[in-house]
């Protein structure tokens, strides 16, 4: 996984939880549910880069 993809993944993933917990403390349903959308989605986008770093060990080790 590229250090600037793991960057830009960590960050919306804290965006979100301060989101999260912005929209708990001050009793905004919508805010504290895009919070945890946000979260969601760094973490698909996360597996979708480990996804990627697997398939390309897989084929060095397969072409070394």
């Amino acid at each position: 996984m590229g250090l600037k993809d793991k960057a830009e993944n960590k960050v919306e993933n804290l965006k979100g939880q301060g989101k999260e917990s912005a929209g708990k403390a001050t009793g905004d349903e919508q805010l504290e549910a895009e919070g945890k959308g946000d979260q969601a989605s760094a973490k698909v986008k996360d597996a979708g880069e480990k996804v990627k770093d697997a398939a390309h060990d897989l084929k060095d080790g397969l072409t070394k």
